[in-house]
């Protein structure tokens, strides 16, 4: 692309006029947190001023329309009915929401990637602690672009995984997962299919019927731009006919019918909470509402593609090592420096006005070993960042090189 914004039909100039932090700082950290919108953040404010006015119940009450419309804009954006969504304070809450649901019993396989992300890994691990569960991870191509689908799929016909649970995008990588292909045959095979699409809702256009994921869990915070402390949980309409709920299920996902039963509601919400925090959810549904309106199917062309951008730039500099590899790269990049420690290379990156994200060999067990790195600076550029921001990132690189 190498700064050829003119050549999408993104309205960058507007984009960037909506993101006040366009103008503070080169957002190059979107892989952690998006900037807010200013529709995003009007939504916040409204709603706990009118909180400050009224009460928060009566305030509640009165926006009734628009905390349905949450669970609305974000049916949209993935392609299923508002009753199959459930909000949740993170994507992590999400997931092991999920994963509570499921009765695993002793000498179960969960089936995986190595390139899941790291509280997911840490999740079947402690499954496996308390439960006995055993843990298998499908192997990478040898290339190390990813999971080797044929070779997931014989574990699939040889082990019969109670779940198998893949993440789009990891978080210390570009790779993008082949979850659809996936998904077909855990459709072929009957087998429970989760999904953490956390690194990719606000990024790619993401369809649950064509993924064939039963459950898809996902942060909004980050390339949806929504506000922190928010996600949301897709329940398909077979995991509820089964009765699949949460461990712990309150008040708001189940009715007391007798003093010594109860019956979960019938949709997604069995996997909510009774309380909400309001105005995180408005500023979510406010954010889902903004990306529908950029379009996705635009964004998806734009943003890896500014990634590719970066990558590429990045690969031709002295003693930069880009570490995505794969057929399908995300807006996420990935790299190394020679001569540089991770915390004073990402200090000198925020002097220079460029937000950024550490990962560690902590966060990417297999991945970072594969690669014999201990750690690499992450850069994820998005739709309201610009090809002009990538040369100026890549020269301050480059400056920090020499």
């Amino acid at each position: 692309m190498r700064g050829n914004d003119s050549a999408i039909a993104l309205d960058l100039a507007a984009l960037r006029a909506d993101t006040p932090g366009c103008e503070s700082v080169i957002h190059f950290n979107n892989a952690g947190c998006g900037l807010l919108a200013r529709p995003v953040l009007a939504a916040m404010r409204e709603h706990l001023e009118l909180e400050s006015l009224i009460g928060g119940y009566e305030a509640s009450a009165a926006r009734a329309g628009q905390v349905r419309d949450f669970h609305a804009a974000l049916a949209e954006l993935i392609n299923c009915r508002p009753e199959n969504i459930a909000f949740a304070g993170s994507a992590t809450h999400a997931y092991t929401k999920a994963l509570s649901a499921i009765p695993f019993e002793r000498g179960e396989v969960i089936l995986t990637t190595r390139n899941d992300f790291v509280s997911n890994q840490i999740a079947f691990l402690a499954l496996r602690k308390r439960f006995g569960v055993e843990v298998v991870h499908a192997p990478d191509h040898a290339d190390g672009t990813g999971v080797d689908v044929a070779a997931m799929v014989e574990l699939m016909r040889t082990r019969r995984p109670r779940l198998v649970a893949v993440t789009h995008v990891p978080t210390n990588s570009g790779l993008v997962q082949p979850i659809a292909e996936i998904g077909r045959h855990c459709r072929e095979l009957g087998l429970l299919y989760l999904v953490d699409a956390c690194q990719t809702i606000g990024q790619f256009e993401i369809d649950v019927e064509e993924i064939g994921c039963d459950l898809l869990s996902s942060t909004c915070r980050k390339y949806l731009r929504g506000p922190r402390g928010s996600g949301f949980l897709y329940v398909s309409d077979r995991v509820l006919r089964a009765g699949y709920e949460p461990l712990f299920i309150d008040m708001y996902g189940a009715r007391w019918t007798e003093p010594g039963r109860y019956e979960p509601v019938d949709s997604a919400a069995r996997f909510e909470e009774w309380e909400f925090p309001y105005a995180t959810l408005l500023g979510c549904a406010a954010a889902a509402r903004y990306a529908l309106r950029v379009g996705m199917a635009e964004v998806e062309r734009y943003s890896p593609a500014l990634g590719a951008d970066l990558r590429d730039r990045l690969a031709g500099l002295p003693g930069v090592r880009v570490l995505d590899r794969g057929p399908r790269l995300s807006a996420m990049v990935t790299f190394t420096l020679a001569g540089w420690e991770p915390e004073p290379f990402k200090a000198a990156m925020d002097l220079r006005g460029v937000n950024s994200a550490l990962s560690f060999r902590e966060f990417a067990q297999f991945d970072f070993r594969d690669k014999e790195v201990e750690w690499a600076l992450r850069l994820s550029p998005h739709y309201y960042n610009t090809g002009e921001e990538v040369a100026r990132v890549t020269a301050m690189v480059a400056e920090l090189a020499r």
